[in-house]
């Protein structure tokens, strides 16, 4: 018996490790059986054509085919598999994953060529499922019944499922997931490879799937470094745990990060989720030894209304997360989450959530939006509450009783100024001023009407158009601005913004030619000077290639840049 298990992940850089895991467990499984299956993973994207992926699928051949669902590719995957049915119309068609399990009764009921979901962890529902059912169709529909952790259509075509499956206990019992990695045929560069050493999350929050289940199982600390080690040993460039909050049994979480910076090798960086409330003293000791390019850490704040996290099932200790987040070195890059569309926040809260978390100063902040997931509490509670929202994947919020759709799609373009004017880190010198001196939420409300005024977020934009734009805005609206709104905006030096924007523009990387805003200010016999004094950069020919010079009437470097010492001439290195 042939098995295909497919994922469409969202870009060529992800790697799904469920299926990965379905395969490892089942091969070590049957390794010693007689009637071992033949079992083959086949991953593609949502943007390849459905065309050259169906003939992929078509010409493996296989008696089952079972794909991994999730909200990003629930629809590709719909559509792809009453085609698959066509060209292979005696093949077992499934499912698992978080999408299709959760709305089981939906998917089944307008796929009719889906022939069973799997429900959970699927490991060992999967291994019994072969064991217990043979390639025949008329078998198949007989012996499915017989598996737990089975959605399924009965002889009257209604769905039933066979029941609870208990969940590994010890998930030492599951393989390396990468063995292309051991065989040196990995992408070191180009892939994110996820890592799994827990399942299961203690916590409630009401919007997210994982709160299901809150019996937490770790893999053992001994095992997870050993898994770690063939990452490092093979230069892998990214490794992602998917636990859903990392830092849950201190000696062990701790002994990960030990191991990691003991055998580090100076190019794998490894990211966490992180439930900042809840670092030990001693983890957060710990972490001041970290050096740059070893850590990074996703950390969830959602809202700084108390109201609004109490409503979602989180902990209310937002001053405890602040102050244990400050604390955490700038060595680990640190990604902190918002959620638009929760309880009791409206556009007035949301701003002061904003500036609560852009005063941490992370190195991104992601604007989300809130999903209404199937199964979970959050989509009872919106139901009940005037929520409305995508009756599809993604299942975006659309409006709440205190967002408006027209505040929802405001949101969404200051997404667009967030990534633009801080995620990307291109305005850093320039941002990093104006948040001191004012709230980054008024400003970039403001640059929001300045923006939607040229019609910027409907056309291309690339860096040269930010700059452009925030030069324009900041020369023609600042001085009214300044007049009409907080205190402040009237802080701010017009004259030292647009010093601080020359210097991002030109440290951002090396010139053919000036926009037109751009003040120039060079001086080559300054140049040759500075590069002669630079032992790096001796050799006055390649200097001049690999550098710039630029004057510039404020220290733009410096932490507080506001005294002016014209003029200042600085050597730009790229």
């Amino acid at each position: 018996m042939k098995i295909l298990l497919v994922s469409v992940n969202a870009s060529y850089m992800h790697t799904n490790i469920a299926i990965r895991d379905l395969k490892n467990f089942a091969d070590e499984y049957f390794k010693n059986k007689n009637d071992k299956p033949q079992i083959v993973i086949a991953e593609y994207t949502i943007n390849q054509p459905a065309g050259e992926v169906l003939r992929d699928i078509a010409f493996c051949d296989a008696d089952w085919i079972l794909f991994s669902t999730y909200i990003w590719n629930a629809e590709y995957v719909s559509k792809l598999l009453p085609e698959i049915k066509k060209l292979l119309p005696a093949c077992i068609l499934a499912a698992g994953g978080p999408e299709f399990s959760y709305s089981a009764e939906k998917y089944l009921s307008l796929i009719k060529d889906l022939d069973f979901i799997m429900a959970g962890e699927g490991e060992l529902t999967f291994v019994d499922l072969i064991e217990k059912t043979q390639t025949g169709s008329g078998e198949f529909l007989l012996n499915v019944n017989e598996v737990k952790g089975l959605y399924y259509r009965n002889q009257n075509g209604h769905t039933e499922y066979s029941g609870n499956r208990e969940l590994i206990q010890n998930l030492d019992d599951i393989p390396f997931p990468y063995p292309e990695i051991l065989s040196g045929q990995a992408d070191p560069d180009h892939k994110i490879y996820y890592y799994e050493s827990s399942r299961g999350c203690p916590f409630g929050c009401s919007y997210c799937l994982s709160s299901v289940d809150k019996r937490v199982r770790f893999k053992s600390l001994e095992r997870t470094c050993q898994e770690l080690q063939i990452f490092l040993d093979h230069n892998i460039k990214l490794v992602k745990f998917v636990d859903r909050t990392y830092n849950l049994d201190e000696k062990r979480y701790l002994g990960i990060w030990d191991y990691i910076l003991k055998h580090h090798n100076g190019k794998t960086m490894f990211h966490f989720e992180i439930e900042a409330e809840y670092l030990s003293d001693a983890a957060l000791e710990f972490l001041q030894k970290v050096p740059e390019g070893v850590m990074q850490f996703e950390m969830g704040v959602q809202s700084a209304n108390k109201k609004t996290v109490a409503a979602i099932n989180r902990s209310t200790n937002i001053e405890v997360l602040a102050e244990k987040i400050k604390k955490i070195p700038r060595t680990i890059h640190q990604h902190l989450d918002l959620i638009a569309g929760l309880p009791y926040e409206d556009l007035k809260s949301f701003g002061s959530s904003y500036d609560f978390v852009m005063a941490l100063k992370p190195d991104a902040l992601q604007l989300g939006f809130l999903k209404i997931l199937n199964g979970t509490v959050m989509e009872d509670y919106a139901r009940s509450h005037g929520w409305k929202w995508m009756d599809s994947p993604v299942y975006e919020t659309f409006s709440t009783p205190y967002l408006s759709f027209s505040d929802m799609a405001f949101l969404k373009d200051m997404e667009i100024l967030t990534d633009a004017f801080w995620n990307k880190g291109i305005f850093l010198f320039t941002m990093n001023y104006i948040f001191r001196k004012t709230s980054p939420w008024e400003i970039l409300c403001n640059l929001h009407e300045y923006a939607a005024g040229v019609k910027t977020f409907s056309q291309a934009r690339k860096d040269a158009y930010w700059y452009q734009l925030f030069y324009d805005f900041i020369n023609e609206k600042l001085d009214s601005l300044a007049e009409n709104n907080s205190d402040g905006l009237k802080m701010l030096d017009k004259n030292l913004i647009n010093d601080l924007l020359r210097y991002d523009f030109i440290r951002s990387g090396k010139k053919g030619n000036f926009p037109a805003w751009y003040e120039r200010r060079y001086d080559k016999e300054m140049h040759r000077q500075l590069l002669e004094k630079d032992e790096d950069l001796k050799d006055s020919r390649t200097g001049f290639s690999v550098t710039d010079y630029e004057e510039f009437d404020y220290d733009v470097r410096a932490e507080v840049p506001e005294e002016k010492r014209n003029p200042v001439k600085i050597l730009i290195k790229y």
